[in-house]
């Protein structure tokens, strides 16, 4: 296996640069929502379930049908000709194990993050945060920090590729 944490992580920010395109189109659509009071009455529970489905879901499908598809890769992994194999085989993922890779590796973390700020913000006017929130909040840091660690140790296999039975080739 070849081992590139540095272009692993400019693919993944490739990547963000797109989904960030997305957060800024359901953003435009969301916060006039938000500000007009259309999302009044709805508890922050069932914010973060709104927010989930609208920005989290699409962004892990989205990234399953391009790791699964023909070019076995998301647009930055394409761009810096990387791709997404079955660890020992090289033979291409199925969408579904794509899709286990993805919700590891984004839905979760960017999940928890979500559920850490409502958190926060439902709870900030009180003057005290609960430990628990302050524990997702950690987690939310927590995740993406150790995936990027493991990129530069041992075999530079994350734990979602380790648990998906993936490897990021050139």
């Amino acid at each position: 296996m070849n081992r590139h944490p540095w272009n692993r992580l400019l693919a993944w920010g490739i990547d963000w640069l797109c989904i960030l395109a997305w957060v800024a189109i359901t953003s435009a659509v969301g916060i006039p929502l938000f500000r007009s009071g259309v999302t009044t009455g709805l508890s922050f529970a069932v914010l973060n379930v709104i927010a989930a489905v609208i920005l989290v879901v699409p962004v892990t499908l989205g990234l399953a049908c391009l790791e699964s598809s023909r070019h076995e890769a998301s647009l930055g992994k394409r761009a810096l000709r990387l791709r997404v194999v079955r660890f020992g085989t090289g033979a291409p993922v199925s969408w579904w194990r794509a899709l286990a890779r993805n919700a590891m590796k984004v839905a979760v973390p960017w999940t928890i993050g979500h559920a850490a700020v409502f958190g926060i913000v439902s709870t900030g006017s009180r003057g005290t945060v609960p430990l628990q929130v302050w524990l997702l909040t950690a987690a939310a840091y927590a995740l993406p920090i150790a995936y990027v660690i493991t990129l530069f140790v041992g075999s530079g296999r994350t734990p979602y590729d380790l648990i998906t039975g993936t490897a990021v080739m050139r």
